[in-house]
């Protein structure tokens, strides 16, 4: 049974280029432009017609943009809930201009060691991740630790949530690493290893999507009984202000906005697109998190019932659940 036929979240990235290079990500490799605050405008206004709740401003680095402040300040101003995450090298200098402005502020955080931390994304980050925190508890926001999970890292999830988000009073977000195209991620997780982080989801202070979880049990999404609905309950826009159909990670077409944002995801082919969401070839055994979140809230099966007390704990600690239901 689908509960909304809108679309509940926009990924929008404001530039493909990163100050790190992290080995799990290609997005970094690829030559960018920059948003422009025009096409931001105009999208967004599309955007609220569309029943869009969330904007999700990516990247690449998103802080990289010198006016994503502004872009969230619209964002936020329209009522929709605003989301940001960052490596943290460019949030001490922007963090008072961005007060008040994300309603979830992501820290990447990967081990509670230095040397770990830094050789996983390429470039020294760890200590602007500490000064990040520091800061930003000082001007009273409250951001989250985004640990992005590998089999080689999995034994630091217990220090970074002991060491760095307890004594902090932050939230720790689990996000089990993703396979897409030739990235290579490592070894998968076992069942086993599933297990550990279901247990440790349920612990104070700990998001784990439970869905994630029991979709890699599955073995991912299959496309004669497709759980992905990236289409339409997603819209990905370029830097080059572009919708990226059916979705960013996996081979996608892209379609210039040109100020049309609300009638180009109503057209024909558009809709083509989207019936085709989940059952492409490349979607076989797909785990991608960014799409199925959206897909497991909008339709009701064993993934929204996994999901939904995790969704619900999150939404209520960080205060966003009435903004949600309201929307």
């Amino acid at each position: 049974m689908r509960l909304t036929s809108k679309p509940v979240l926009c990924n929008y990235y404001v530039t493909y280029r990163c100050n790190a290079k992290c080995s799990f990500c290609d997005i970094w490799e690829k030559p960018s432009p920059y948003i422009t605050l025009e096409d931001v405008a105009r999208n967004l206004q599309d955007l609220k017609r569309l029943g869009v709740q969330v904007i999700d401003f990516t990247g690449g680095e998103p802080l990289l943009h010198r006016q994503i402040d502004e872009m969230l300040r619209m964002a936020h101003d329209m009522g929709f809930i605003t989301t940001l995450t960052t490596n943290g090298m460019l949030y001490p200098k922007l963090a008072k201009r961005l007060k008040g402005k994300v309603d979830m502020l992501h820290f990447s955080l990967d081990s509670s060691e230095k040397e770990v931390h830094d050789k996983g994304r390429g470039v020294a980050c760890y200590d602007f991740v500490m000064e990040s925190i520091a800061i930003a508890k000082q001007i009273g926001e409250r951001p989250d630790i985004l640990f992005t999970v590998f089999r080689n890292n999995l034994n630091q999830l217990e220090e970074v949530y002991q060491k760095i988000t307890l004594p902090n009073k932050l939230l720790l977000v689990i996000n089990p690493a993703f396979e897409y195209n030739a990235v290579d991620t490592g070894e998968q997780l076992t069942a086993e290893e599933l297990n550990y982080l279901t247990a440790f989801g349920k612990r104070k202070s700990v998001y784990l999507n439970d869905g994630f979880v029991q979709l890699r049990r599955d073995g991912g999404n299959h496309i004669a009984n497709p759980v992905c609905k990236a289409a339409s309950t997603t819209l990905v826009i370029s830097p080059e202000n572009e919708l990226v159909l059916p979705c960013y990670h996996l081979g996608s077409k892209s379609y210039p906005i040109d100020g049309k944002l609300y009638e180009l995801y109503k057209s024909r082919e558009v809709e083509e697109l989207k019936r085709q969401e989940g059952r492409l070839p490349e979607c076989e055994g797909c785990t991608i998190n960014c799409y199925m979140q959206p897909s497991f809230a909008v339709e009701v099966n064993k993934y929204f019932w996994k999901a939904l007390p995790s969704t619900l704990k999150y939404n209520y600690m960080k205060g966003t659940w009435k903004r949600f239901f309201n929307c």
